[in-house]
């Protein structure tokens, strides 16, 4: 890196967390993204703000003891990281996956900082969740599970403190789990410490469709603003057929589009017609089977083993909303040779750095996922909101609400990109506009 001063926080940051790949490259891409800037802000290295800034508040790390139904004891592995709370509490979702580990709690706590701080509301970062695979498992035994799993948790979360929400493998039945063991333990009905809630006790109409929706209202920008067109009448794939992309699809099919392919962990299904929603939605949310049987039921389409393959269809749009780095070069070539004109990040760091610089380097217009897929935590945002106020909106109300939002986080993320000198470059853009935000945060508050 050109300037001294970063290059001594990459150094501190590879030295400390090399063994940490997920959380490294998210470091590294925000740094590259201040390269252009840095010399305008002395009070950076005077502050030590970027010093503080990648290193996190506290992470902290259990265990979680639970019983299965034949009655033996398991033990897995729980984490909290509460990375940043300069410009409000900790905001961000619990995680249920066999994959999960400190540096991607740490990955996507950093990224839940830059997230909130692009959405205009006053929240912190922080990220969490277990190696617990809820796959498989019974509902008493998922139960079972959350109240354990809660019994730690709630001595360091509140609605003034650090408010979880839901992400892979934990959904509104996981978070009710969770919320009556933190309501028993605490003895407070404090409804804005946990969102995503069923709509029976404080939950928000719209947020099931919020992540899918703020996507395409993201990438709606996108298109208008960057490339003078719309999703009418472009072909769309789409990685995933999980809530996200599923309520991407059907927003993105009702401004026009034609969803041309989805996966899950086993392969994909690709249909010249259009991807018919209700037999994925039937698939995938009424009774949990794999995407593969969509072929056995719909003439015409076809399932291929292995999901990676999915970006060798030609596309105009491509939005992964899948897994971490689920896109590297070599699928990114295919994305560009498929005549794609935007990707939108549905996922959490679904490209590779090396795989973003090439889509780049192309003209694809890639928005990346703290910006694109910010729409869920916004709406938790307004689930709190609701919750404090002690009232509920009408599902126009929240989505009239998350369009704006989205709209202005475009704003703010291209109007970074023409500061750091590469208008258009929402990556750089959407790092830049949320530090700034924050260092200015930090440095008003002192060194604490």
């Amino acid at each position: 890196m050109r300037s001294p001063y970063l290059q001594s926080v990459f150094n501190t940051i590879d030295k400390r967390s090399h063994e940490q790949p997920e959380f490294h490259q998210s470091v590294i891409e925000l740094l590259g993204s201040l390269e252009n800037v840095v010399d305008q802000h002395p009070e950076w290295e005077h502050y030590g703000v970027l010093e503080r800034f990648v290193e996190p508040d506290r992470s902290v790390v259990f265990r979680v003891p639970w019983v299965d139904d034949k009655g033996k004891v398991q033990v897995n592995r729980g984490y909290r990281v509460q990375f940043n709370n300069a410009i409000g509490p900790y905001k961000g979702g619990l995680r249920f996956h066999p994959s999960v580990n400190l540096s991607i709690m740490k990955c996507l706590a950093f990224e839940m900082v830059l997230k909130n701080g692009l959405t205009t509301l006053p929240l912190g970062g922080g990220k969490g969740g277990s190696n617990f695979d809820p796959k498989g498992k019974s509902e008493d035994e998922i139960m079972r599970f959350c109240h354990s799993f809660a019994i730690e948790l709630q001595r360091h979360i509140g609605g003034h403190i650090d408010i979880p929400a839901g992400d892979i493998g934990v959904s509104s039945r996981e978070i009710g789990f969770i919320y009556g063991m933190f309501k028993r333990l605490t003895r407070e009905f404090d409804a804005a410490a946990l969102t995503g809630k069923h709509l029976s006790y404080g939950g928000s109409l719209v947020r099931t469709e919020a992540t899918g929706y703020g996507i395409c209202y993201f990438t709606e920008e996108v298109l208008r603003e960057m490339k003078k067109t719309s999703f009418d009448g472009k072909n769309v794939v789409i990685s995933g057929s999980g809530n996200v992309a599923i309520y991407t699809a059907l927003k993105a099919q009702e401004l026009g589009a034609k969803i041309l392919a989805m996966s899950d962990s086993n392969g994909f299904v690709y249909d010249p017609n259009g991807i018919n929603m209700e037999v994925i939605r039937d698939l995938k949310e009424r009774s949990r089977r794999r995407i593969k049987e969509y072929a056995d039921l719909v003439p015409g389409s076809t399932f291929t083993e292995g999901f990676r393959d999915i970006w060798s269809i030609p596309c105009d749009i491509a939005i992964p909303c899948a897994t971490q780095n689920e896109i590297d070069v070599p699928q990114a070539q295919k994305i560009i040779e498929g005549g794609c004109i935007a990707l939108s990040q549905g996922a959490n760091m679904p490209c590779t750095l090396a795989a973003s610089h090439l889509l780049q380097d192309a003209g694809v217009v890639v928005s990346p996922d703290k910006a694109a897929n910010a729409g869920g935590v916004s709406t938790s945002a307004l689930e709190m909101t609701q919750n404090s106020m002690r009232l509920s909106w009408t599902f126009e109300e929240v989505d009239q609400r998350l369009h704006g939002i989205m709209k202005n986080i475009f704003k703010e993320v291209y109007d970074a990109s023409e500061i750091a000198k590469q208008p258009g470059n929402l990556i750089t853009g959407a790092n830049l506009a949320s530090f700034l935000k924050i260092s200015d945060a930090m440095i008003h508050q002192g060194i604490v």
